[in-house]
């Protein structure tokens, strides 16, 4: 597969993954709408991201997980501050 084809189907992959998540949140009364949640395995949040979470996304050193959810949009972010902590462990 050529290196266009495949970002095409990463990009409609990734279309199809928010317009689910969309889809998921609007077929909830307004009231009961938080835009945050799970589709296909992937956390999403589409919620206004403040400077705390965008921080936490990146580094969390309360977290032992090497990735944490996206502060904005669908998917992971790397921890940065776990991954500091294991290149501090190695020899």
């Amino acid at each position: 597969m050529n290196r266009r084809l495949r970002e095409r189907v990463v990009l409609a992959a990734v279309g199809a993954l928010v317009a689910a998540a969309v889809a998921k949140e609007l077929r909830q009364p307004p009231q009961e709408r938080t835009w945050t949640g799970r589709v296909a395995g992937l956390p999403y949040d589409f919620r206004r991201p403040t400077l705390h979470r965008l921080v936490r996304e990146f580094w969390d050193p309360d977290s032992d997980a090497f990735f944490t959810p996206h502060a904005f949009g669908i998917g992971y972010g790397v921890n940065l501050a776990r991954v500091a902590r294991e290149l501090r462990r190695s020899p």
